[in-house]
């Protein structure tokens, strides 16, 4: 683990890549429900989870990302049948390669949060932020210029 020594104001830059149709509706449901979560996730919202392409993450990662969420809909909601099925088998890949080349697993996080879970997409929020700062500052992958 990271020593946090000094480090108790930082807070983590976490790139969220979202489900249009599902988690992206469901981060607009929890603003208009004015639920609160940590302002420091930026959403790139795409049509399917599906089409992520796992070099996405990495690069969100290179470029200085502390940490990547990727969420979509629920198994059995995607709105283009199986793209959900298809996210979950690429992040299973991504994972473990991020596993093997020394990256924590805690940096980068798969879930399903549908249009009508604001408060579950704001707790997944919470929670990665908790995850990430626990973690410290990313230092691994990251391109120093």
């Amino acid at each position: 683990m990271t020593e946090n020594k000094g480090q108790e104001n930082w807070v983590p830059k976490i790139v969220g890549i979202v489900c249009n149709w599902c988690t992206y509706a469901g981060a607009d449901l929890a603003g208009i429900s004015r639920i609160q979560y940590p302002p420091n996730v930026r959403l790139i919202r795409v049509p399917c989870t599906g089409r992520i392409n796992p070099f996405y993450v990495m690069k969100a990662l290179q470029e200085g990302a502390d940490g990547v969420l990727v969420s979509g809909c629920h198994p059995g909601e995607c709105h283009y049948l199986t793209g959900n099925l298809s996210a979950r088998r690429k992040f299973y890949m991504l994972s473990n390669f991020l596993s093997y080349i020394g990256l924590e697993k805690d940096r980068v996080m798969f879930t399903w949060c549908s249009a009508a879970e604001g408060e579950r997409f704001a707790k997944v929020v919470k929670g990665v932020t908790e995850r990430v700062k626990a973690l410290g500052p990313a230092s691994k992958l990251v391109k120093h210029l």
